[in-house]
């Protein structure tokens, strides 16, 4: 009879635990968390163009002097202004400048940049914005911010759509032969095999300085 009893005890207890493990959600609370969770990589690319880059491309390096100092030591000039998230030869600079508008072609309008006695052609890219110099140049972005790789990749593909949607169009538009651009942006050089003689920029900011009539 005793051991019938603590059976009955036992299998009681067992219940109380089985049931008080289980719990139900309703199956929108279940979605609505998932939502909640999904990284907004629009979101982020808005704040880091409009909040974070702006102060890292106040402090970015004329273009012609970058370059000028990539020809005399240019061991010193990618150790101190590149960033790149790995080990490599492919890294990346902010730069900016000023320069007329020497060509207007239907991927990329080409200026010539002068500052003292340097003078030097350089592409800005207005068609073909892609890759991941914009998100990377700044050093300001560490991949260990994001769950997987999906997410971190998502941003580069949204700051480069924000550039041809919002940034490329009006200067697209109204650029002329002669004027003079203003720029900030991004480029990517290979340590290894450096090349100065075709830099082009992917914009960040584009400001027309119209030629007088």
């Amino acid at each position: 009879m005793k051991k019938g009893l603590n059976y009955i005890i036992t299998l009681l207890l067992l219940v109380v635990v089985a049931y008080n493990s289980v719990y139900f959600k309703k199956l929108s609370e279940v979605k609505a968390a998932g939502k909640s969770k999904q990284f907004n990589a629009t979101a982020y690319a808005q704040d880091y163009l409009n909040g974070k880059l702006p102060s890292a491309l106040d402090k970015a390096l004329d273009v012609n002097r970058l370059t000028a100092l990539l020809k005399a030591d240019p061991e010193t000039g990618f150790q101190k202004y590149s960033h790149a998230l790995g080990i490599g030869n492919i890294r990346f600079f902010l730069v900016k400048g000023q320069g007329e508008i020497a060509k207007i072609e239907e991927d990329a309008t080409t200026l010539l940049v002068q500052q003292d006695t340097a003078r030097q052609l350089i592409r800005i890219a207005t068609e073909y914005v892609f890759g991941n110099a914009v998100r990377d140049a700044s050093g300001l972005i560490n991949i260990n911010e994001f769950d997987n790789t999906m997410d971190f990749n998502g941003v580069s593909a949204e700051v480069n759509k924000i550039i041809r949607e919002k940034v490329l169009p009006p200067f697209k538009k109204e650029a002329k032969k002669g004027d003079e651009v203003i720029f900030t942006g991004a480029i990517e050089l290979n340590q290894a095999h450096l090349k100065l003689d075709n830099i082009e920029v992917v914009p960040v900011t584009l400001q027309l300085v119209k030629k007088s009539q």
